[in-house]
């Protein structure tokens, strides 16, 4: 099991990106939470098969939902700790 820590900037708060996450991760069977940041970007941490982290990664958070624009993308990787039961949007 893998992690994946995730900044997303640009056109990401007040446009449903935290909900096209969740779904999308929950999808993919991954764990975690997905937050607004104080800056307008979007905090997103993953658990699970790197190959689910990947695709969220990929056609996820680099595209968005309708309404996002994605400027950049910051992503680590790290090992698992299996801490989350579910993955949730966080406060």
């Amino acid at each position: 099991m893998k992690r994946l820590y995730a900044q997303v900037y640009g056109r990401v708060q007040g446009v449903g990106f935290r909900w096209f996450v969740q779904e999308h991760a929950t999808r993919l069977g991954l764990t975690g939470y997905v937050r607004n940041l104080p800056d307008g970007s979007v905090e997103v941490v993953a658990e699970g098969e790197e190959s689910a982290l990947r695709t969220l990664l990929e056609q996820v958070l680099r595209v968005g939902p309708p309404g996002a624009w994605v400027r950049e993308v910051d992503a680590h990787w790290d090992t698992g700790t299996g801490e989350f039961g579910e993955f949730r949007i966080a406060r």
